[in-house]
Parts: structure tokens; sequence; C-alpha cells
């Protein structure tokens, strides 16, 4: 067979998906030209440079809620970003959008992260306040474009216009404006951008119900004042009346994950059908996103998060590992600052380009938790060596 009756993994694309799905041939494009290739679609290959990043590796080793080594059962960034890329894919298939560009920024959208979860994210935003800020969507999106040195020619990883729109508008509430006026911000992203903020929300409050009862910060009788997980709780006790809790409490959680999942891809195919969208952009031009849970899910949902923050995200555990993640990280913020020759000489080499306060920034940003303790005991501790 001669190369030119092969279909193109783009053409192959283009006959299974939607009419209101991003098609990766109708892609805005990269900033830098590359020639495509004829078996990988743009955002297959966007996915692969993503996975096979120095940024994407450091997740391992980067909080969810619990630092690295409180357990090697709970979540971290990278197990939470797989659960977020097969909920994504999940529902991306049953609508039939490109789930390899729904994968592609699922993987992508925590890059940005620091350590220590949250915590990190609210220190270096204090810490850069009068310096330019920091936000980790905003971060993740510097990564991408101009962070990771993998080819020749120019920074970053040269991504599709798409993904690196999901990426930045990961969160609702956008405050750089100049950052985003390449990514029309007046629009909405592409559906596919728009499930994966769903998917994440779906697995962060789950894995935390989960990560939550392993570690006894929370139980079983304060669950029952939360209607989503009382409803299949029950359920599955019943089903299993001779197994032990473990699995109860997996199933319950495969059960609710499932049953927002299923709301959410019903919901969608409603607005999609009421409002007659019949291309990308249609769902752009809505301006607000069209993938939300219906009004009983989005008010279980609701009732759930507001649970995580009261009982969970406010437990005497978490907020003792959270103010020693701050001091630690100012810490090493005031001395690389005082002396930024204490930085690795290759960072320190960046200091004019980048300013001091920005260098500081994107090396802690890109530490995982293990590497910011063992930087912070070398700096701080007469016996560690340097």
């Amino acid at each position: 067979m001669v190369m030119k009756e092969i279909m193109t993994s783009a053409d192959l694309e283009a006959k299974k998906l939607a009419p209101h799905a991003m098609a990766s041939k109708k892609s805005k494009g990269r900033r830098y030209k590359e020639d495509e290739h004829p078996f990988r679609t743009a955002f297959q290959r966007d996915r692969d440079r993503i996975i096979h990043c120095n940024a994407f590796r450091r997740l391992e080793y980067k909080t969810q809620v619990f630092v690295y080594h409180e357990g090697d059962h709970y979540r971290t960034r990278l197990t939470h970003t797989i659960e977020v890329a097969q909920i994504a894919r999940t529902i991306a298939r049953a609508l039939r959008l490109n789930e390899e560009l729904a994968e592609a920024i699922a993987l992508a959208h925590d890059l940005g992260h620091p350590p220590f979860g949250h915590t990190g994210e609210k220190t270096l935003a204090q810490l850069m306040k009068g310096h330019g800020g920091f936000e980790h969507n905003l971060h993740s999106l510097r990564i991408v474009e101009y962070l990771e040195r993998r080819y020749p020619g120019f920074k970053g990883l040269n991504l599709t216009w798409e993904v690196r729109e999901g990426i930045v508008k990961h969160c609702s509430e956008h405050d750089s404006p100049d950052v985003l006026k390449e990514y029309e911000p007046e629009k909405a992203p592409c559906l596919e951008a728009q499930i994966v903020d769903v998917a994440d929300e779906i697995a962060y409050n789950n894995h935390d119900i989960d990560d939550g009862l392993s570690s006894e910060m929370i139980d079983v009788e304060q669950l029952k004042e939360v209607q989503l997980w009382l409803d299949h709780y029950e359920r599955v006790r019943e089903a299993f009346p001779g197994e032990e809790f473990k699995i109860h409490k997996s199933q319950t959680i495969i059960q609710i994950i499932n049953q927002q999942v299923t709301d959410l891809i019903v919901q969608i195919s409603k607005e999609i059908e009421k409002r007659k969208i019949g291309s990308v952009e249609d769902i752009r031009d809505i301006g607000e996103p069209i993938a939300r849970f219906s009004p009983d899910m989005n008010k279980k949902n609701t009732e759930l998060k507001k649970f995580l923050k009261r009982n969970l995200y406010s437990h005497h555990r978490v907020i003792r590992m959270a103010d020693k993640a701050d001091r630690i990280l100012k810490a090493l913020f005031k001395v690389y600052s005082d002396e930024p020759k204490l930085l690795p000489p290759h960072v320190y080499a960046e200091l004019e380009e980048k300013g001091k306060e920005r260098l500081i920034c994107d090396y802690i940003a890109g530490m995982t938790d293990r590497f910011v303790l063992d930087e912070y005991k070398k700096l701080f501790d007469p016996y560690e060596r340097v």
C-alpha cells in the first residue's frame, strides 16, 4: 500500500468526532511552526510532550493534601492528575469529544503547582506581591511556554493553542489580562477543556474522602451528614454485608464518581440539544462553561465540598502541616533573596534575564516536597552536608 492511500490520524479522528468537538486539524496551531506527523495528531503529540517533561515527573513528589512522607497510599499531584485524565477521557468518549485533547489538558493542568499543595501556592503568591504575583494555572502556562527546555530553536514545549488555552482557563477567575489576551478571554474554552475542570473537581473531592478516611481525620459518622455519601454507602453495605469497611469505602467512592460523571454527561447533552450547538465556535461564543452538574447534583456536590473544607482541610493536622510548609518556603525564599549565589550555578546564571524574585519563585515552584525539605536541611541544619 502506498503512503498516500493511508488516512492520516487527523482524518481518522475527524470522522468519529461530534460537530462541536475540537478536531486537531482545525487547531490554531503551534507558536513555532512544525511539520505534523502522519500517524499522530497534534493533540497526541502534545500529550506525549507533557508526559515526558520534567515538570510532569516532579508531580510524583508534590503534595495533594498530605505531604509525601505521610504515607505511601495517599494521593500525590501525579496520581491525582492521572485520575483526572481518566475521568476526562470517559466523559469525552461518551460525548464524542476529542479524547486526546481532553487528556493533554488534564495531564498539564497541575504542572504549575508548587510543593506543599495549596499552601505552597498561597505562600508564593504572598511573597511575589509586587513582583508579578504567582498563580498555579499561569505558572503551568509559563512552564510549557518558557521553562521547559527540550527542543532546539525555542523554549517550552511548543504545545498547540487549544491545550495552552485549556491550561490558562482552568480556573474561573482570570486576573492577568495581559497573559490572557492571546487566548480570547471573552470566550469560553472548548468543551474538552471545560470537562477537565469538572473532572478535576470530581477527582479531588472523592479522593479526599478516601484519603481523609484512611488518615482517620474524618470518619464515617461525620460523613452521614453528606447526602452524596449516604445515598451510596447504605446501598453498598446492603449489597456486600460480609465485606470489610475498606471494600465498602472503595465501592461507595466508585459509585459517587460514576453518578457524578453520568450526571455531567447527561447535563451537557441537554445543553447541547437545548442551545442547538453545532460547532466549536457555538461552544466558545456562549462565553461561559456549559459543562456543569444538574441543579440537584450541584447542591449535593456543594454540600460535599463544604464538609471537606470544614472537617478535612481545617483539621488541626492539616493546619500544622500547612503552617510548617509556609515557614519553610518563606525561609528558603528569604535566604535566596539575601544571597542569590546560594542558588545552583545554572539557576543563578539566569538572574539578569528573569530578575531575582521571579528566578527564585520559578526555582521554588519547581521543587518537589522532598527536595524542599532536603534543601532546607542543607541550608539551616549545621550538621547537614551542603
